[in-house]
């Protein structure tokens, strides 16, 4: 069982994603609000929605920790991927409504 080595965290993500360059071995999961081109869902649906996407990008670039990371389609996160030599993955998902979205997988590794 691998349970024992999985940690779930409410607190301040930056942080966390600073802490995590202290931690050997470490991989992470992110799933931001999606608040990058303008889009409002994640205004919509979270307190806690300003986002600084670059920093976020930079935290990872900076450390050694392995990371699933998802995000919205839009040209500033395509440009902070290339940015950071980090590589993505666009898949087609359903909103609530139904419709159908890009989003994209980030990953420091090539996965899929």
């Amino acid at each position: 069982m691998l349970s024992d080595r999985i940690a779930f965290c409410e607190a301040d993500g930056m942080k966390m994603l600073e802490s995590i360059a202290l931690i050997d071995d470490a991989v992470v999961f992110i799933d931001p609000p999606y608040t990058a081109g303008g889009k409002r869902a994640g205004r919509r649906l979270y307190s806690h929605h300003e986002v600084d996407h670059e920093r976020i990008f930079s935290i990872l670039a900076d450390t050694n920790a392995d990371f699933l990371m998802t995000y919205d389609m839009a040209p500033e996160i395509v440009d902070l991927v290339h940015r950071h030599g980090f590589t993505a993955v666009r898949v087609a998902m359903k909103n609530s409504h139904h419709a159908r979205l890009d989003e994209l997988i980030v990953t420091r590794h090539r996965v899929f």
